[in-house]
């Protein structure tokens, strides 16, 4: 069962009268009238990160990717809880202090604030983290118009990269394996885009499950479609110099998740500000296609016009 089957016939009806659980199609919780925003988001080892061998690593990965989703809302998270189930051994004394000092080190880089958690035994290893942050508006996910372009931000398909040399499939000089695991565990979040996105996008969503699954999920519940288009989609010179070099195809690294860029739809009319924001924020912001009809089927082109088309489009969350 898909996890959007799995919402709306067990959950949905139960939130029907809770206006502010946003038909449990977004990634937040969202009280207007008191300017508060929620997420919370539960990570698993071999799932969600594949050991605890670097738990300095895993706690940053973790807390970056769960603020990202208030981030995307164009909300700035400035609380967080954790909460974890563990044993002994993921634990340890040593494991614990790497925990903390983690912690503070992303409390410090982007002004958060632990208030709490919970802690419990356990013989799998997870994390579940929740989310604080205020704004009276927020960056719906549904909101996307009929030729609105498409953007996105950073680069995509580095941390891919990363868990596939983490997992030992493939293998690159120390220098490069290097920089796409860092890509892996240090998630470029946007954080300095938060309040301007409230300015021009129409609707957003952050890239945990790839590209285009991230992507279908913004369009879930509308009669719209869109066209992407391949060569436009932003890589760093890292993975366009693999590309090259080994003769892979762009279209299979560009939509596997944990890249947490910000997905976003605007008006053709806010491409000017866009720009300005890109520049004045130093934050690399590319358009890569456009919101069209849903009569028309949604695509991604390469550079003569032809069709892709991609055998995995992302994580997709089975139960």
């Amino acid at each position: 069962m898909h996890e959007f089957e799995l919402i709306k016939k067990y959950f949905s009806k139960i939130s029907s009268n809770n206006k502010f659980a946003l038909n449990l199609n977004d990634d937040v919780f969202f009280d207007k009238k008191k300017g508060l925003v929620i997420s919370i988001d539960t990570y698993i080892e071999g799932n969600h990160f594949l050991n605890f061998k670097s738990p300095k690593l895993v706690i940053k990965k973790i807390i970056r990717s769960s603020i990202s989703d208030l981030i995307c809302k164009g909300v700035e998270p400035k609380f967080y809880f954790i909460s974890g189930s563990g044993n002994q051994k993921s634990f340890s004394k040593k494991n614990l202090l790497a925990i903390s000092n983690s912690l503070k080190q992303e409390q410090k880089k982007y002004n958060i604030s632990l208030c709490g958690g919970d802690t419990t035994y356990s013989n799998k290893l997870s994390f579940s983290i929740t989310s604080v942050g205020y704004s009276k508006n927020i960056v719906y996910r549904n909101k996307a118009k009929l030729n609105d372009d498409i953007y996105v931000t950073g680069n995509l398909g580095d941390s891919f990269v990363g868990l596939k040399i983490l997992k030992n499939k493939i293998k690159f000089r120390k220098r490069v394996n290097n920089y796409f695991i860092n890509k892996y565990y240090h998630p470029d979040i946007k954080i300095p885009l938060a309040k301007k996105l409230l300015k021009f996008a129409n609707t957003s969503i952050d890239i945990s499950d790839g590209l285009i699954a991230d992507l279908d999920k913004m369009l879930n519940n509308l009669n719209c479609t869109y066209q992407i288009y391949e060569d436009k989609i932003p890589i760093s010179k890292y993975l366009s110099e693999l590309i090259k070099k080994n003769k892979l195809k762009k279209s299979k690294l560009i939509s596997n998740g944990d890249d947490y860029q910000i997905l976003f739809t605007a008006s053709t009319s806010k491409s000017r500000i866009i720009q300005r924001t890109s520049r004045i924020l130093d934050i690399k912001i590319t358009k890569i296609g456009k919101i069209i009809s849903g009569k028309k089927k949604s695509s991604i082109l390469d550079q003569k016009g032809k069709q892709i088309l991609l055998k995995n489009k992302g994580y997709i969350h089975q139960f």
